[in-house]
């Protein structure tokens, strides 16, 4: 089990998702993205508006664009 900063268990508050360690780790897990040709707004485990929120998160290089992109890495290994 990985510990994760808060920016992490921010932007999964956001996303309106368990925030604690196990809940990260379980999603990670359920939801791997395979191959590098599905973008991470693309991936099928997000509704409309967690997709929306990860793309502007990304476009606006807001705070959580680094967990997002740590999020990208995690679901991919």
């Amino acid at each position: 089990m990985l510990h994760y900063d808060s920016d992490m268990q921010d932007l999964f508050e956001q996303l309106g998702l368990d925030n604690d360690t196990q809940s990260i780790d379980e999603f990670i897990e359920r939801n791997k993205i395979y191959g590098f040709d599905v973008h991470i707004t693309d991936a099928p485990c997000w509704d409309g508006s967690q997709a929306t929120f990860i793309r502007d998160s990304l476009y606006y290089d807001n705070q959580l664009a680094e967990a997002v992109d740590q999020l990208d890495i995690m679901l991919r290994n």
